[in-house]
């Protein structure tokens, strides 16, 4: 499959530090593809390079085919590409549907509006059950799963998450990675940034271990798990014992 987004060569960081280096990735449409790797390893600022958060020193992006490296972060979402960042992805003094509101400011009349709200609404009915409610009176996972939800207004082609299950309990983290799943049978392709190496392969396609701001490996999930002697090196899972 012709991949939806790619990035080749990418080298970022911050300043003048460079904290990833010569790390290329693709990813297809209606594919879920994970990049893992140890703390410290550069995930977050590979996502974050995508979209102008992180110093691109070097490569390029490319979404439908079309370079879209060092293009504003805001054309970027109106492009097609949503983005969930780990904190800071609400606004607590609004109310649910207040959220999900501003997640549409790139669509166009009101009708468009409302069949984006229908449509986010239908996928997370638990949203919808409190919509009024102030969002900052939710609890983590729906934080997280309206943090989601607003991307998926501007009904974008590609979702980035970073870090979406950090800090949630397994019962929510269940819940967003089946939410995630959805999303997909819907046929957004989705890249997931995620410390939770065992939860997050399981509903991937895909996966790319970062070690040292490198790409140490790359595969399907199932031959990522299959790799024994990666296991406790690179991705903090036990190996299985003979």
């Amino acid at each position: 499959m012709d991949a939806i987004f790619a990035a080749e060569n990418i080298g970022a960081g911050y300043g003048d530090a460079i904290i990833i280096q010569d790390i290329s990735i693709h990813v297809a449409e209606g594919e879920i593809v994970a990049i893992v790797g140890p703390n410290g390893s550069g995930k977050s600022t590979l996502i974050k390079s995508f979209l102008g958060f992180a110093r691109l020193f070097q490569g390029s992006v490319f979404y439908q085919g079309k370079d879209i490296t060092g293009v504003a972060s805001d054309r970027v979402v109106s492009l097609g590409i949503g983005y969930v960042p780990q904190i800071n992805n609400i606004f607590p003094n609004l109310t649910i549907a207040e959220n999900l509101d501003m997640g549409a400011y790139h669509r166009k009349g009101k009708a468009s509006i409302k069949s984006a709200m229908e449509e986010v609404y239908d996928m997370f009915h638990e949203l919808k059950e409190r919509k009024k409610s102030l969002a900052g009176n939710l609890s983590g996972g729906e934080r997280q799963m309206l943090a989601i939800a607003r991307a998926m207004m501007a009904q974008p082609e590609v979702l980035l998450l970073d870090e979406p299950l950090a800090s949630l309990s397994p019962k929510p983290a269940s819940v967003i990675l089946s939410k995630m799943e959805s999303i997909r049978e819907n046929g957004t392709a989705i890249v997931i940034v995620e410390q939770n190496v065992k939860k997050v392969l399981s509903i991937s396609n895909r996966g790319y271990v970062l070690v040292n701001g490198t790409c140490a490996m790359e595969g399907d999930a199932e031959s990522l798990f299959a790799e024994e002697s990666s296991k406790q090196r690179y991705l903090g899972l036990e190996a299985k014992k003979d």
